[in-house]
Formats: structure tokens, C-alpha cells, sequence
């Protein structure tokens, strides 16, 4: 896969929806999309991981596609705990990148149109995830993109 950027993040793939989940080391990624990836199976959706901590992204056809290095394929890993296999899939077509944050909020909303550059002058839309007492990452996802529900 030449031309291949390893861009630090967690890609897991919700039915059709591509999600790359970025931000700074011990912001809660992995923690994030592995719920996500648990409950979204618990409600009948295929969801699965891409790659964790490292994503290798490219472009193909106007699309950002990820894939997982060979070290670490099928690897995610539980901070504090360990670092265990899953199922995963070899290549996901990303189409939104999810950013989670904990309290307290800096700001209460986010600015319109917010996008998150993940290989040079190639951007994806960007969610902030909040990650609430009280509600699942999944369930606050699910909220603000009901369109991951159709698998």
C-alpha cells in the first residue's frame, strides 16, 4: 500500500460507516470504539475493529481507506489491562472522524463544519464525543448520527 500515512488514532467500521477516532494519547479512543464496536453488535449491527493506536490511511479513488499495520492487526488494547485480540476487518472506507472529550467542556458546542485534516489537504467531517456519565459512547454517537443505525 505505497503512499500510506500511519496516522495515530483507533478505525473501526459500524455497518457501512467508516469512524477514525483521533486525539491526543489517553484521550479515550480505544475505550470508545471498543464500546462502540460491543454495543452496536449488541443491537444487531456488523461492527468491527480496523486498527488500534496506529492506522495506516490512504487515498483511492477520492476515498480515505484504512487499514491496519501487520504488527498489529487484530489487536486493541484495554488501558490499564491488557492488549487483546478482536475481530477485525482488513480495510475500511473512513467517513468521519470522532474526536472523544471528557468534562469539563470548553466550549458547549462545537464550531459548524468542523473537520479534522487526516492526510494533507484531505479532510474528514469531525464529531466531538462526549463522553457523559451516565450514557455510553455508543449511545451519544448513535444520537448525533442516527445514520450508523442502518446497517
Amino acid at each position: 500500500m505505497s503512499g500510506a500515512v500511519n496516522v495515530h488514532g483507533t478505525a473501526i467500521v459500524i455497518g457501512a460507516t467508516g469512524l477514525l477516532f483521533v486525539g491526543p494519547s489517553g484521550a479515550g479512543k480505544s475505550a470508545a470504539a471498543l464500546q462502540c464496536i460491543h454495543e452496536a453488535r449488541g443491537r444487531g449491527l456488523s461492527a468491527a475493529l480496523v486498527s488500534d493506536d496506529q492506522v495506516l490511511v490512504h487515498e483511492e479513488k477520492g476515498r480515505l481507506i484504512a487499514r491496519a499495520p501487520a504488527s498489529i492487526a487484530g489487536l486493541i488494547e484495554v488501558r490499564g489491562a491488557a492488549i487483546v485480540r478482536m475481530e477485525t476487518v482488513s480495510e475500511a472506507v473512513l467517513h468521519r472522524a470522532v474526536r472523544p472529550i471528557a468534562p469539563p467542556f470548553a466550549e458547549r458546542l462545537p464550531p459548524d463544519g468542523e473537520t479534522a485534516e487526516i492526510l494533507p489537504g484531505r479532510f474528514l467531517p469531525l464529531t466531538r464525543l462526549p463522553l457523559l456519565a451516565g450514557c455510553t459512547a455508543f449511545s451519544v454517537l448513535a444520537t448525533l448520527h442516527p445514520e450508523i443505525l442502518r446497517d
